[in-house]
């Protein structure tokens, strides 16, 4: 095998090392003896391209044996038969004992194992990987989408379902990658010895304790580099994902919790706290690196397999741009200590464009003063378009003061930037990139998805005791960036580029359909679809609701309760037919056929599914003419599953979508195969 100038430098970028000396290919395998204890956290892959990709894995000192030198072995038969790659490895405690080694030389679509052993003859399990097919490969991409997972209050579940199935099918149907939409750990965390009798009937687990964190309120938060090194350990100790990793490439990018609850840039924001954090920020982005094997741009010297991130000190941000991005030193150094937006080529028919939504995200607006007495979870659509557009809002001409329930309220972002996730480089970046894109399917990877939840509730009834004037538009769940997204959709449409579909996580719901710049009574124009994954084992918006009391007047939107089983999901209702037909189930005993006699169809004509109490993962298919997303929706993940499938599952629903021409509006249908999805269509 042989080292050329391009593959030095593609290693180098990567701050991986190299398996490309010559005379690896050929080798008889080496003597050793698997521990799998002294690699606590198992093995992992990631960012497989055609002819290479990232491995990765942790030997720390344990029980008195420790390493400095790991040898890669890169096989093409589970039992090392057949070397086809290899190499060394340095490790040492500046990166907590983690390796990235970066195996070239491989073929298009291939299936490879890989092993490490160090220099006591002690291997690691062994890894099972995949690269991608070639640019002109035409066979259809099979990955999986997940996001949200926390093993310290549930069970990883999803995981193992995942595995089961993948392990049944047929070798060209298998799963190629698995892509990770973010929250991979919560920097939040309560202790299960503060919580013995567990919360909202989660068992909180003690897994971990923060070295030198703090307490504020209920949770503990971390506060140094060894804090968040804790929490991957911990993470990658779990049995089901330390398998998944093992069994399949990763394709990773965050969301929130990889840094901060609530966060921007790098201000630290979660409840009870929001302070500069550029210190915070860099450790932050130096342990996501280190336990997620990624081709990602991060400094230092690149022929080191170190993170050499800059030195900074927590300052308050100050002045933002017209963009909203703080222009002090120290803030801009953290934000740019690693960055993870790139995209990924697999065949013909799938480009994924990944990108970072809170490194460069505008500070947001303050609208405490905008919640309608009695709501929970909504805010108003007028007001937020307003508070969105900043002083970009009605041609530059933002108003002085909001209307707000027959008052007028100082208007906070007048004066503010128009909101972002993205920042102008990176839009700029994703722009060129869709323009540029050659795939049948350009398959954005967006952490928290852009589908607008909304419901009327100005059609409350007056028994409710809630006034919603019709002035204030719609009520909106977890929508934001209005603005932004039209510009990119008005992109999309005017460029005639076909082929959009958006993967997402976060909602910790299950979401599809029609993306749009905007809705009716405004101009709908489908530009795209896009499917949001449940997550992989947090709490949900349904679980949360359960917690409101009975005699609250709005609980019928959210719960519709039955004397002979658990609550029924109204709040799904509420935003896929409108408020009538949310408070007719629970005037009705459950009967959803009565309840939608009662359907506003202005509300949601954009969206096919919605679970606001959904766990699982997305499976995708794309193929030469169709895209194919099933999600595989799971019972709430409590406890570890004692059954090798994970443990029931509570639907199968499946969407397809022809591709579509330039000038063409895509269509979206979707099949229940199995279980009962009544109350989410």
């Amino acid at each position: 095998m042989r080292l050329t100038r391009r593959t030095f430098l593609v290693a180098s970028a990567l701050g991986a090392s190299l398996a490309a000396a010559p005379g690896w290919a050929g080798r008889e395998a080496r003597q050793a003896v698997e521990r799998r204890d002294l690699f606590p956290q198992g093995v992992a892959s990631g960012d497989p391209d055609p002819d290479s990709v990232i491995l990765w894995t942790r030997r720390p000192p344990v029980g008195g044996s420790s390493a400095r030198t790991l040898v890669v072995e890169v096989a093409s038969d589970p039992r090392f038969r057949r070397i086809v790659a290899g190499g060394r490895a340095t490790i040492g405690a500046e990166t907590d004992w983690t390796s990235r080694f970066l195996a070239t030389g491989l073929e298009p679509a291939r299936e490879y194992w890989y092993r490490f052993i160090d220099e006591h003859g002690f291997a690691s399990r062994t890894g099972r990987t995949l690269t991608a097919p070639a640019p002109d490969d035409g066979a259809p991409v099979r990955f999986t989408f997940a996001s949200c997972q926390s093993p310290n209050d549930s069970a990883l579940n999803a995981y193992r379902r995942m595995i089961f199935e993948d392990e049944a099918r047929p070798p060209e149907e298998q799963l190629q990658f698995v892509l990770h939409l973010g929250d991979f750990i919560y920097e939040v965390t309560w202790y299960g010895s503060e919580h013995p009798d567990g919360f909202r009937g989660r068992r909180i687990r003690d897994l971990y304790r923060f070295p030198d964190g703090e307490k504020v309120g209920a949770f503990h938060l971390p506060v140094s580099l060894e804090d968040y090194r804790t929490l991957y350990r911990s993470y990658l100790e779990d049995p089901d994902l330390q398998d998944a990793r093992a069994r399949w490439p990763f394709v990773c990018v965050w969301d929130n919790h990889e840094f901060a609850w609530a966060g921007y840039q790098s201000q630290y924001v979660a409840p009870g706290v929001s302070r500069p954090s550029q210190r915070k920020k860099v450790i932050a982005n130096q342990a996501w690196w280190e336990f997620i094997p990624a081709r990602v741009a991060r400094p230092g010297d690149p022929t080191q397999d170190r993170f050499d991130g800059p030195q900074v000190d927590d300052v308050p941000i100050g002045a933002f741009d017209e963009d909203g991005l703080g222009q002090e030193p120290n803030n801009l150094a953290a934000i740019h200590s690693l960055l993870i937006h790139r995209t990924l080529r697999y065949g013909r028919h799938v480009e994924l464009l990944l990108t970072d939504h809170h490194s460069f995200r505008s500070p947001p607006p303050d609208g405490s003063a905008f919640s309608v007495p009695g709501t929970r979870w909504v805010s108003a659509e007028k007001v937020d378009r307003v508070l969105d557009g900043g002083r970009t809002y009605n041609a530059g001409q933002s108003p002085e003061t909001i209307a707000f329930l027959g008052r007028e309220l100082p208007n906070p972002a007048k004066d503010g930037p128009r909101q972002t996730f993205l920042g102008r480089t990176q839009r700029q970046w994703l722009l060129d990139r869709l323009a540029a894109s050659t795939a049948t399917w350009k398959i954005w990877g967006h952490s928290f998805g852009t589908l607008d939840l909304r419901s009327d509730y100005f059609n409350l009834p007056a028994s409710t005791g809630v006034q919603w004037p019709a002035e204030l538009g719609y009520a909106l769940s977890n929508n934001s960036f209005h603005h932004e997204r039209g510009e990119i959709f008005d992109f999309v449409r005017e460029r005639g580029i076909t082929g959009l579909a958006l993967v997402a996580g976060d909602r910790h719901a299950f979401q599809s359909g029609l993306v749009s710049k905007s809705l009716p009574p405004e101009t709908f124009e489908p530009v795209g679809v896009e499917f949001v994954t449940g997550s992989i084992s947090q709490s949900t918006l349904l679980e949360v609701a359960e917690g409101v009391r009975k005699d609250d007047p709005l609980r019928a939107l959210y719960l519709c309760d039955r004397p002979d089983g658990p609550p029924l999901p109204a709040m799904n209702v509420a935003f896929l037919h409108g408020v009538r037909s949310a408070l007719a189930l629970q005037d009705n005993g459950g009967d959803l056929q009565a309840a939608l006699a009662l359907r506003n169809p202005e509300v949601a004509p954009h969206l096919r599914f919605l679970d606001r109490g959904g766990h699982g993962y997305g499976h995708v298919i794309a193929g030469e003419g169709q895209l194919e997303v099933e999600f595989v929706g799971i019972a709430r993940p409590m406890e570890r599953a004692e059954s090798a499938d994970g443990g029931p599952i509570n639907y199968r629903v499946r969407h397809r979508t022809a591709l579509w021409r330039p000038g063409e509006a895509p269509t979206l249908a979707l099949e229940v195969r199995e279980g009962d999805a009544r109350f989410c269509v």
